[in-house]
């Protein structure tokens, strides 16, 4: 079976045909409410439109979960390649802050503080703080999508 966009014929292969395949599927659950959830683990969460666009704002917005995704994949790139390359690394936490643009709508800025862990050699930081910058979410948001990082140690 095959999915047509456009003039674009896509042929599904079987998922052991494609390492890199995750299915997420979303389904309403009554006003602006949707309940995601994730294919390989079944995890679920029920999603909400923001008050400012007639939302109740009882749960993440879409536009929220492209800013946790940034976050969550900049602290997790960092923790993926500190055990590869056996760079010490212990607790880890951060915030984002996110900024609408109103028109046309969409996020304008994100704000990210990542505090590092303190068994971080001063050596790595460099390397770090590349790989948060370069982590698979931040290349694939747009180039105008501002992003302000700071790292706190």
């Amino acid at each position: 079976p095959g999915v047509t966009l456009g003039a674009v014929a896509l042929r599904r292969l079987p998922m052991a045909e494609q390492p890199h395949f995750v299915e997420i599927t979303a389904e309403s659950v009554g006003g602006l409410h949707f309940r995601v959830t994730h294919g390989p683990s079944g995890t679920t969460s029920i999603t909400d439109a923001p008050k400012d666009n007639g939302g109740e704002a009882s749960g993440f917005s879409p536009t929220d979960l492209v800013a946790t995704g940034l976050l969550d994949c900049m602290l997790t790139t960092m923790a993926i390649i500190a055990k590869r390359e056996n760079t010490p690394w212990g607790k880890t936490r951060g915030r984002v802050e996110k900024h609408m643009h109103p028109a046309p709508r969409r996020i304008g800025t994100l704000v990210i503080d990542l505090w590092m862990p303190s068994e971080l050699p001063a050596d790595r930081r460099a390397r770090m703080e590349e790989i948060a910058h370069t982590c698979p979410v931040m290349r694939t948001l747009h180039p105008d999508e501002k992003v302000e990082t700071r790292f706190h140690y």
